[in-house]
């Protein structure tokens, strides 16, 4: 080390903030492709997921149906449970040194962790996307039905609406864990954050300083998506100052109310 190496804690971010700049850069960018992009794709599956493991079995359908119906139930909560179940990083280690060696598939490290990140959070989403399901009063249900609506029609305009919104926390909190998760991906050498971080702090044996750069990154990219998340939240309940629709009694298809002497 040299005279004009830097001394201080603080001229040692500030240089190697300098010299590696890029590569967090890089490592930011790829961390949140990985958590972003899985997290999308992974609510899509538990969004699936979740409304096959709602949908009613009525036992006045055919045994051919219902034998249908229970074994994909038995499948989709065989792989809810084992993804989470397991750690992600022996999830990942399973996938991409399994498919390997066993299918003889050379799969690169970057989509091997895609994928995982993908569907472990699609087994977490689709508990979430059941719960938020389920949590909707039952007499929406029976109402949607005696209107003449079928199952599909009730999930597309009565249920998942309200769900969706129940669910938007979780969505939120499901994307800070990937942000920080995905630093367990360097086991398959994929190049995130946390990999390339690594990779400086071995240049120069500084790893105080490195990690504390990569710690303000990760908080910076988490703090600006629950900010983000939490502006869309409000975007959905609408603004406070709304005014209610008059009541028009002509209009009501119970007919006008007129209340009786008793208060019936």
């Amino acid at each position: 080390m040299t005279s004009a190496m830097p001394v201080t804690f603080f001229e040692w971010v500030y240089f190697l903030l300098q010299q590696y700049g890029a590569l967090f850069v890089k490592g930011a960018l790829v961390t949140l492709l990985l958590a972003v992009g899985g997290t999308i794709i992974g609510c899509v599956i538990g969004l699936f997921v979740g409304i096959l493991q709602t949908i009613p079995i009525n036992p006045k359908d055919g045994i051919v149906k219902r034998g249908f119906f229970r074994c994909i139930r038995a499948f989709l909560a065989a792989y809810v449970e084992l993804f989470r179940g397991t750690p992600m990083i022996v999830q990942a280690m399973v996938v991409y040194y399994g498919s390997m060696q066993v299918y003889d598939i050379d799969m690169s490290p970057l989509f091997a962790g895609f994928l995982v990140v993908s569907v472990n959070t699609g087994a977490y989403m689709a508990e979430t996307v059941r719960g938020g399901i389920i949590s909707i009063d039952v007499g929406q249900k029976e109402a949607a039905k005696a209107i003449g609506m079928n199952h599909f029609q009730l999930m597309s305009y009565v249920i998942l609406p309200q769900a969706l919104r129940n669910i938007m926390p979780q969505i939120g909190n499901n994307l800070i864990i990937n942000i920080k998760d995905t630093s367990v991906l360097n086991v398959i050498s994929v190049t995130e954050l946390y990999f390339l971080s690594k990779s400086a702090a071995g240049a120069y044996y500084r790893y105080f300083e490195v990690f504390f750069i990569t710690c303000a990154i990760y908080f910076i990219m988490t703090f600006a998506v629950s900010r983000f998340l939490l502006w869309i939240e409000k975007r959905m309940d609408g603004p406070d100052n709304y005014a209610l629709v008059p009541y028009d009694p002509l209009a009501d298809p119970c007919g006008p109310f007129t209340p009786t002497k008793g208060g019936n």
